[in-house]
Formats: structure tokens, sequence, C-alpha cells
């Protein structure tokens, strides 16, 4: 079985890092690209480390922090486009990638929160 959420965060991530190399290479931008890439990387490893969680409440507990990760991390994109360290287009190919992320966690959220009747 294909993991979507797993290889989307992965492939996200990738971007994000290559992001932060343009940035802090070409831009000389070093504080919101760290941020960036913190919180764009972390979405990947926390859907990672949730895939062997304890417990189905483990499991829920990190798929809402790899969500505020995401969540995160389009509020530093929002902000890289609107001071010009990328340009619209830039940021809507990127932006695009993170609203999936964002939707599939959403998803996965939800259904882990019903199964466990919450």
């Amino acid at each position: 079985m294909e993991n979507v959420i797993a290889i989307k965060s992965y492939t996200f991530a990738i971007r994000i890092v290559n992001l932060y190399k343009v940035l802090t290479t070409d831009k000389k931008e070093f504080v919101l690209s760290k941020q960036t890439l913190r919180s764009g990387t972390a979405i990947g490893a926390l859907v990672r480390e949730a895939e062997h969680g304890q417990s189905k409440a483990d499991f829920l507990n990190k798929m809402n922090i790899a969500l505020k990760e995401a969540n995160e991390t389009e509020y530093w994109l929002m902000l890289l486009k609107d001071t010009d360290y990328i340009s619209q287009q830039e940021y809507l190919s990127i932006h695009n990638d993170c609203s999936e992320v964002i939707k599939l966690l959403i998803s996965i959220v939800k259904s882990t929160k019903n199964s466990l009747g919450r």
C-alpha cells in the first residue's frame, strides 16, 4: 500500500531544502529561511514517526503536530513572498504542495479522531 502523505511530505521537504539553499546562497536571507527549513522538514519527520506510533492516540498526536508544522510553513512561505524573497510564481508552486499536504493531514486527523470516537 502506497503511503501518500509520507511520499508527499518527503517530496515537499526536498523542495523546502532546495528553497533554503537558494535563499541562503542567492538572497543571503538566513532567518526566515531557517524557520521555513525547520518547519517544512519537520512535517515529513513527524509523519515518519507516526507510522510507528505506540498507539492510535500517539499516531493522532504526531499527525496533529505535523499539521501544525505544515500551517507554520505556510505562514513562512507567505512571509517570504510578501517580503519579495520569493516571486509570486515560486510561491504559488510551493504553496500548492503545502496546501495539498495540509489537506491530507486534516483528512488523516479527522478520520483518526472519528475512529477513536473523539
